[in-house]
């Protein structure tokens, strides 16, 4: 019985013990993960519940604020999870934000945003080359307001998955065992929760939605390594949503609801080459891109670990 309590001790999310096999370390980090998010998400919605009671609905006989508006509520409620992970993560981890990932380099956030604006136009282009993907103009009358909005959203929507994936397990892990096993285990983390929204796909369009969603963890985690901040991933994440969904109008990992953007772009038929249902998340072109960003990357890492004489943190 001593060792059964001891053992639920180690490895419960509402301390910060540390002092264990390794294996039941991550065991730990990957229950935190998940009652954080648990949590986090339960709370926020309930938030989002008791606005529409403020608001004279009642969600529990139908009374909803129209998708739009639902939609930006639910990405805002993001930014209550993300407050709720960072008040987890001072009180039980008892460590502080910049061991989170939020250093003083607020600055990369742009840099992140930049290669994320650069992958997505260098994926649709190229998509757009083979006739998977047509491009029909602009829209007549573009929703400037609500765009603006949707970027703020997908700011609070970047930072929680990035908060929970690289900031969390990938930091807790990153100290306590091998980098490569820090990344593996919040790649499989990040992928996990985005398997739900591939229900009714082709195998083609899930075999790649998965492969893009490796190789773009891994990128995210390169960039949080490599400049020593989550900034840079969250800026990423943000942009790359943003452009896909609210820029040119094309389905974003499984959702479909056209809201508002700026250029009118179709998907041609449903195949591996523009991701179908899923959007260019699942596009085997996406999956080029993306192994080419990660190339970039080691090269980087190795000109990195070059200058400072063989010794590196990087991947």
């Amino acid at each position: 019985m001593s060792k059964l309590k001891q053992f639920i001790k180690n490895v419960s999310p509402l301390n910060n013990r540390t002092e264990m096999p390794t294996i039941l370390y991550i065991i730990k980090v990957v229950i935190i993960f998940w009652f954080v998010k648990f949590v986090s998400e339960l709370i926020a919605e309930g938030v989002v519940i008791a606005l529409h009671f403020a608001c004279n609905k009642n969600p529990l006989q139908g009374e909803m604020f129209e998708s739009g508006t639902i939609m930006l509520i639910s990405y805002f409620g993001y930014g209550l999870m993300v407050a709720i992970m960072i008040l987890y993560w001072k009180l039980f981890q008892k460590k502080t934000l910049s061991k989170l990932g939020f250093t003083r380099n607020v600055g990369t956030y742009l840099i992140g945003g930049f290669i994320g604006m650069v992958l997505v136009g260098a994926s649709v282009s190229l998509i757009i080359l083979t006739g998977a993907i047509t491009f029909n103009g602009v829209f007549k009358d573009i929703d400037h307001i609500y765009i603006l909005l949707m970027l703020l959203a997908f700011v609070c929507q970047g930072a929680m998955e990035e908060v929970l994936c690289r900031g969390i397990v990938l930091q807790l892990l990153k100290y306590r065992t091998s980098l490569p096993i820090a990344i593996t285990v919040s790649t499989a983390l990040f992928v996990i929760p985005h398997l739900f929204n591939m229900t009714g796909a082709g195998l083609g369009i899930i075999f790649f939605a998965v492969v893009n969603l490796i190789l773009i963890s891994l990128v995210f985690s390169f960039s949080t390594i490599y400049f020593k901040s989550i900034w840079p991933a969250c800026g990423l994440h943000t942009i790359w949503n943003f452009i896909v969904y609210n820029i040119l109008g094309l389905n974003l990992s499984g959702n479909d609801e056209m809201t508002a953007a700026v250029f009118d772009l179709r998907s041609v038929g449903s195949n591996v080459l523009n991701g179908g249902e899923y959007g260019i998340e699942a596009s085997v072109i996406t999956s080029v891109v993306c192994a080419g960003a990660l190339v970039i990357c080691y090269f980087i890492s190795r000109a990195k670990e070059n200058g400072k004489g063989g010794t590196n943190d990087g991947i």
